[in-house]
Parts: structure tokens; C-alpha cells; sequence
């Protein structure tokens, strides 16, 4: 089932102000996107289990790994996410895994009240790699 990540890199090549984008941790590449649910269609919000809404919002991460021959490889990781808006209220955004093959990516929903402005902020630990910490901001519109 690698429709979901399908799905959301549609919908990022839709819509420029979605655009997947990473950070670089040494050998570790963790891959973000964040968008409202409303954009899912019907069959991957069910499949998955998410809310469509204009005012529910949808993270995703995956957390990539070089291999001794320089490949990168989804790994599991270990990983806390909290949100703060312009107002800056905060709320932890609870994050759960989910296999698909050799594919591992972790799912988080949250509110939103659009136009907004989100601050996401991860931490991200790896077994062998050292902890992380990474932010990134995205906006959404009415």
C-alpha cells in the first residue's frame, strides 16, 4: 500500500507550497511533507484512517539512512513532534508507524485553522546515529 506516499507526492507536484522536502543529518535524510487532509482523496483517507478537513492537518515523515555503499534505506526511528502557530500555541503531534514492504514512514494529524502559519519541530533518533533535532515551517491557505 504505497499509494498514501503516491497520493502526497501528487499532491506536492499540485501544489508547490506542499513540496516534499528533506534535511541532511550526516548519514541520515528525513523526508517531510505537510498539507490538509481535505487535499487526500476519499479511498487513502479511509484506507488510512485520517479525518478529511480543511482544518485538519497531515504530516508525514521517513526517515532515510546511507548503506555502506552510499544507497539510501528507510530505517525505523524514534521520533517526537510538536507544533506551534502564530499565536504560538503549541500542541504534541503524536506520530505512528507504518510498514508497507521495505517502506517505514510515520503519519501525525493535527488542527489547523487556516491561514496559518505551522512551525513543526522533530526530534529524530536512530539506533547508532546520533539525536536530532530538525524544524520546518509550512503554510496553509484558505
Amino acid at each position: 500500500m504505497k499509494r498514501l506516499l503516491a497520493v502526497l507526492c501528487l499532491c506536492s507536484a499540485a501544489a508547490v507550497s506542499h513540496a516534499e522536502i528533506s534535511q541532511k543529518f550526516g548519514a541520515l535524510e528525513i523526508h517531510y511533507n505537510a498539507l490538509t487532509t481535505d487535499e487526500l482523496s476519499p479511498e487513502v483517507a479511509r484506507a488510512y484512517k485520517i479525518e478529511r478537513s480543511k482544518t485538519r492537518g497531515l504530516v508525514t515523515l521517513s526517515v532515510l539512512k546511507k548503506n555502506k555503499v552510499g544507497v539510501l534505506t528507510p530505517v525505523p526511528a524514534r521520533l517526537t513532534m510538536y507544533v506551534t502557530n502564530l499565536n504560538q500555541q503549541l500542541a504534541n503531534i503524536t506520530l505512528r508507524e507504518i510498514r508497507e514492504g521495505t517502506a517505514v514512514y510515520y503519519l501525525g494529524d493535527f488542527r489547523v485553522a487556516p491561514p496559518d502559519t505551522l512551525k513543526f519541530t522533530t526530534t529524530v533518533e536512530v539506533a547508532g546515529e546520533p539525536k536530532n533535532e530538525m524544524s520546518f515551517t509550512q503554510k496553509f491557505y484558505k
